[in-house]
């Protein structure tokens, strides 16, 4: 038998429901249409960038050959990739040091410099060079495939010898993209070319989007450089699109893999003179077979692109960031 006591509690239990009914229908008309328009980009970020790289994540400590289940090994696939990969410490981590140092700031200071450039011409020149610049990004393995595989051909026929031969510069025709000398020159180059994307773009937008009576104030102040200008205006003005363009340059330098294999026809380069850390993980974990340290090394990479974007961030964020 109930109690009178028992009736408060029931009224206040069932008043609290209906509290948070209330304030959960109100959320829902105020914000729910926004989550909507969100869970489909949710759903895609979860399914293709947090599962897989928690899948690399949890793989790395395992080993995994594609055919038999993987069983826990702990922290070899580590310990071998610091004290016995040989190819890796010696070849593969210094090439892509060195590539990474000489494409990301040169690409990012190249995008910055030729999106001032645009900025300061008419609207319908500043639009064709605009897309001029931009379109190699998106056709560069074609472009490699074409154009640059071509250009360094190693037979007579190539372009670059037969220019260099016809000036009597050479005897016979080097081969350029199999040679560990020139092979990582060249991926420089062609990705330098390559590299005026969306970074490039949001680059041109900020600039543009600076009110020009910052300029006219400066210039009554007695500012009379350029330089000035860009140091002490035209970069802290834009430090958003900045910083959206230094990581897509850091993520797009360290992603980098498919070039030195396309220009040169093998996976590994020849002598691992273009040998980066992406054909690393591709070598082990799609020629070997060896999953688990191919997700070991992918873990690897996926820590130096977070370090240099964290750094990117305390340059060109602001202090809210």
């Amino acid at each position: 038998m109930e109690t009178s006591e028992s009736f408060p509690l029931n009224k206040q239990s069932s008043a609290t429901v209906f509290s948070f009914r209330a304030a959960f229908r109100r959320w829902l008309n105020k914000e729910g249409s926004a989550y909507v328009f969100l869970s489909p980009y949710a759903l895609l970020f979860i399914i293709f960038i947090v599962v897989p790289v928690m899948a690399a994540f949890f793989l790395s400590f395992m080993f995994f050959d594609a055919i038999q289940p993987p069983h826990f090994i702990g922290l070899n696939n580590y310990i071998s990739l610091v004290t016995q990969d040989d190819t890796f410490m010696k070849y593969v981590l210094s090439n892509t040091i060195e590539f990474a140092v000489l494409v990301g700031p040169g690409g990012y200071a190249l995008a910055f410099l030729l999106a001032w450039i645009l900025a300061q011409l008419p609207r319908i020149p500043r639009t064709v060079f605009a897309l001029i610049l931009y379109s190699p990004s998106m056709t560069a393995g074609v472009a490699m495939a074409v154009v640059w595989k071509t250009l360094f051909s190693g037979d007579q026929t190539g372009y670059l010898n037969s220019f260099l031969m016809g000036l009597g510069l050479m005897r016979e025709p080097i081969q350029w993209l199999q040679s560990p000398q020139y092979l990582m020159p060249i991926m420089i180059i062609v990705t330098l070319w390559s590299s005026m994307g969306i970074g490039f773009l949001a680059m041109l937008a900020g600039i543009l989007e600076i009110s020009p009576e910052l300029y006219e104030a400066a210039a009554m102040d007695g500012m009379s450089s350029r330089w000035q200008e860009i140091f002490y205006i035209t970069i802290p003005s834009m430090k958003p699109q900045m910083l959206f363009g230094a990581v897509m340059a850091i993520v797009g330098t360290f992603q980098a893999g498919a070039i030195g294999v396309t220009l040169s026809g093998s996976n590994p380069t020849p002598q691992y003179a273009g040998q980066l850390i992406v054909n690393h993980i591709e070598d082990y974990g799609f020629l070997r077979y060896e999953m688990g340290y191919a997700a070991a090394v992918s873990v690897v990479l996926l820590l130096m692109v977070l370090f240099f974007s964290r750094v990117a961030t305390r340059l060109f964020g602001s202090g809210t960031d």
